[in-house]
This record gives C-alpha cells, structure tokens and sequence, in this order.
C-alpha cells in the first residue's frame, strides 16, 4: 500500500513508519517537529538525542535498504496537506522523488498530544484547538476532494469518554428511548482542552462519513509506555523519542525515570485514577491492523485501543517492587492533584475487537519494567530533575 503517516517523528509516528516500511509498503513521512521545539522551549528536555527527521529515514535506508520519504511542513495550512494528495509535495528526503499517486491509508497521528500542554495557559489552549481541528478538517477536505477511495486511521484516545458510571462501549451506544432505539456515539466527557479536541475530531469525521461517504477508523488509545519495536531495536540511531517530563512523558514511562534517579513516584492525589494501558509494541499492532481491515465507503469504525488497566497506585507499587529488586531506593508520594478528575470512580470499557482482529497483546510483566529500567540506566546522567513535578494546573 501507499501508507501516508501524519506526525511521524514522535514517540508513536517513527515506530509506525518504519513497521510499515520493514512491511515493504510505499512509505511518506510528515512532521513539523512541534514536539522537538516544544520541549526545547520548555526546556523539559528527552532522555536521549536522535537524529533529525531525516536522517532518520537516510539510516533507516542504509541499514534496511527500505525507503521512507520525508515530508517537513504544517499540515494546519491547507496548502501543504493537499500537497500529499495532488502531487505538488516537496519531499525533503527521500530516493525517488517523483509522486507515487495518493495514499491507499493515512495514518493521522499529527496533533499536539498533551494534556496538561493545552491546559497550560490561554496561549498553548488555543494553539492546541487551532493546530488540532485544523489538521483533522484539512485532511478531511483533502480526502474528500483529492482521493475519496482513502482510507483514513485516526489516532484517538480513551480520555474522550471520561469515567463514566456505566460500561465503556467500542465507540457507539445503542439507545432505547419512547419505544423506539438508534445508535450514537457514545458520550463524551473530556477533562482537558486536549482530549475535547480528540472528540471534536471523532465528531468531524463521523460528519465526513456520513455527508461524503468517508472511509474513517478511529482508535480510542490509552497512555502508552515503552521505548523499544522489533525495528527501533536494530541499531540505536533509530530509538523512537523518549520524554519524561509532565507535559509529553506518559506515566509508565515517567514513574521509570524518576525510580532510577531514586526521585519519590509522584502520584496525584489519592491515585485511584484507572485507566487503560498498552504497550508500544502493541499500539503498532493495532495500527497495522486497522489499516489493513478497512470500513466500507460511508462507514465509521470506533476501537478501543488498551490492553489491560490499572490505577496509578497499581502502577506505583509495580514500580516500587521491581525498582527494589534492582536495588534502588523507590518510594511513593501522593502529591496534590493538578488535574480536575475523580480519583474515585468505576471503569469498565470494553477492548475485545482488536484482539479479535489478530492483535496479541503485550502484557505488563515484570520482565518488561525491568527491560526499562536499564534502558533508562543507561542515560540516568542526562536526566533533568527540575522537570519532575508538575507546573500545569487546572
């Protein structure tokens, strides 16, 4: 297939570009390194460099002989997101350069991701609606306009449908009302301007289904952790970014880190919180999955992307109990909890249908924290601790 991935120079995007190129699909990358520059700004830092967009790619071909074209540009200008799908792309790397026609899937991870960024101030809020919608309803337009056959897999999140106290269907909800029934989208109930933005997004391409007959799957992913793929594990120049501080490290990863600096875990609140995990490895499963079981033409399909869930304080006593097996000094501490959200509260979604597709989940074990753990060893000196405890509030 012609795979087109949207924000593949982060955490999530360079793994799946070069699954789908180790798969031998035609493969065109795009980034504007919002990422890079945010965290240079926020002087929050990595747990390691990797090279440039790139040179990524250029290592990824010496090493592979498999070729990802690179696209550097903002997908929040109209111009440059049609550009993917008309021809007129100006590849910044890449082999053969000539336009290969456009893609059979698009892969839409290109959106700020970060919580407690959109809830930062005024300012990040509003470049989080901005950059979020604008992308989602560009690509909508240029699907719809440009290549209609497209299927397109959106990156979503379980945050859309808060903690309600009922059962968490995969994405609809079957109503029975006055003896008569239908089926919505389940309800959404977002804590923060980001995850209001991934609803917002649901909601405009289930528009685009139902007005233009639009090929849309949208995964409904919890936080993920891990650092290493079957791919990023064959040589270190291909490691995928890896953030720990509060604004784009998730908690997994984040709790790792401050374990090995011997930093107390920092659990909000009470830490009852419960969410849905997964691996990276699996989030990679996923996509690769949905891409190749296409909707029909006017048909939206809704996953929800986890494979297990804990609380946090499951998450931190995890931790602690492999950290001291290693022999570091791990401890727990509640901290007041920045965040508006119950610490108290029922969660049951549902999360068969992927598995049903073929995805085999990586559990959490202690096998795989402890691979973690010295992988995050090994670069314990470049760790900045000034950025462990939270500045955003709300």
């Amino acid at each position: 297939m012609r795979v087109l991935i949207l924000g593949a120079d982060g955490y999530l995007g360079w793994p799946t570009a070069l699954l789908f190129s180790s798969l031998g699909h035609e493969v065109t990358a795009v980034d504007n390194y919002f990422r890079r520059h945010t965290c240079d700004r926020l002087d929050v830092g990595m747990l390691y460099p990797v090279p440039t967009f790139n040179q990524r790619a250029q290592i990824w071909h010496e090493l592979s002989g498999y070729e990802i074209k690179t696209v550097i540009c903002d997908l929040a200008e109209p111009k440059c997101m049609r550009s993917l799908f008309n021809g007129r792309v100006k590849y910044q790397w890449a082999i053969d350069s000539s336009f290969d026609g456009p893609p059979d899937v698009v892969i839409h991870y290109a959106e700020q991701p970060s919580a407690p960024y959109s809830m930062l101030t005024y300012e990040t809020a509003d470049e989080t609606l901005i950059n979020n919608l604008r992308v989602t309803n560009n690509l909508m337009f240029a699907i719809r306009d440009l290549s209609p056959s497209t299927h397109l897999v959106k990156l979503g999140t379980m945050g859309e449908y808060g903690t309600p106290n009922i059962d968490i269907e995969e994405g609809w909800l079957d109503i029975q009302h006055k003896g008569r029934s239908d089926r919505f989208l389940f309800p959404r109930q977002a804590s923060s301007l980001y995850h209001t933005t991934k609803i917002l997004d649901t909601d405009l391409l289930w528009f685009g289904v139902r007005m233009w007959d639009l090929k849309v799957t949208d995964l409904m992913q919890g936080p993920v952790y891990g650092i290493e793929t079957d791919q990023t594990i064959i040589n270190p120049r291909l490691k995928t970014i890896f953030n720990y501080d509060e604004f784009f490290g998730t908690i997994i990863n984040r709790f790792i880190v401050q374990a090995v600096i011997e930093h107390p875990l920092t659990v909000y609140g009470k830490g009852g919180q419960t969410r849905g995990y997964l691996n990276i490895k699996d989030t990679l499963q996923c996509v690769e999955k949905a891409a190749l079981t296409p909707p029909k033409p006017g048909e939206m399909l809704i996953y929800n992307q986890i494979m297990e869930t804990f609380s946090v304080n499951e998450l931190a006593e995890m931790v602690v109990s492999v950290g001291r097996k290693l022999g570091y000094n791990t401890q727990i501490q509640n901290v007041p909890n920045p965040r508006i959200e119950a610490e108290d509260h029922y969660y049951n979604p549902n999360y068969q249908a992927l598995v049903s597709l073929g995805v085999k989940p990586h559990y959490l074990t202690e096998d795989v924290l402890i691979r973690m753990f010295e992988i995050v060893a090994e670069h314990a000196d470049t760790i900045k601790r000034d950025v462990i405890l939270g500045k955003s509030k709300w």
